[in-house]
């Protein structure tokens, strides 16, 4: 091979690595290329900050949210809370009798397994709060959960709530604090329990 031949494929070479280098580099530089403030805020909304689950949490527990929400289970110290069924209302498997009529001063009761709640209001079940989006809150908005607590209406705009459901203790809280709470509910375990219907009483003598 000659010296002009040698010298040429030399070249050649040399300009497909510098093509091929550059390009490469190209390729590294946009894959690590930082994120656009929209797309970072993006990501910031999609993936709540690990500080507003542990708030929702514990405004979740100190709250009273199990009491209702989480049927109980007979454990070695008594009645407690079932955790694997955490928070996910009454359960449709164990349908309820009529409730018994009020006595004396008596004016309610409570149905097993700590999820029903019958008054002069009528019959009220504790909802399924999990993420499920058949029987959950998982169609729900962080808007609509909101605006029911703001204004003890179902979705913030459909019937109303009942009791026992504290909502106008709840109302108060702030919107950081709601939008915790929602956050915490949105990250824990799904369960699949469709809820009954509450049972509303007609007008008092009907």
């Amino acid at each position: 091979m000659t010296r002009t031949m040698t010298g040429m494929l030399t070249a050649a070479a040399v300009a497909m690595a510098a093509v091929f280098g550059f390009g490469a580099v190209r390729a590294r530089v946009h894959a690590q290329a930082p994120a656009t403030p929209a797309q970072a805020a993006a990501r910031a909304a999609a993936k709540p900050a690990p500080s507003a689950l542990a708030r929702g949490k514990y405004l979740v527990t100190v709250g009273g949210c199990h009491d209702c929400h989480t049927p109980v289970k007979s454990g070695p110290n008594g009645f407690e809370p079932d955790m694997s069924r955490m928070l996910s209302g009454h359960p449709a498997s164990q349908p309820l009798p009529p409730p018994p009529p009020p006595a004396g001063p008596w004016i309610g009761a409570i149905g097993a397994p700590g999820t029903a709640f019958a008054g002069p209001w009528g019959v009220s079940y504790t909802r399924n709060l999990t993420p499920d989006k058949e029987t959950g809150l998982g169609a729900w908005t962080e808007q609509q959960f909101i605006d029911t607590l703001r204004n003890g209406r179902h979705q913030g705009r459909g019937r109303q709530l009942l009791p026992p459901m504290p909502w106008q203790n709840y109302g108060q809280m702030t919107d950081a604090d709601l939008k915790a709470v929602f956050a915490y509910l949105r990250s824990i375990p799904p369960v699949s329990n469709k809820v009954p219907d509450p049972v509303i009483a007609g007008a008092p003598g009907q």
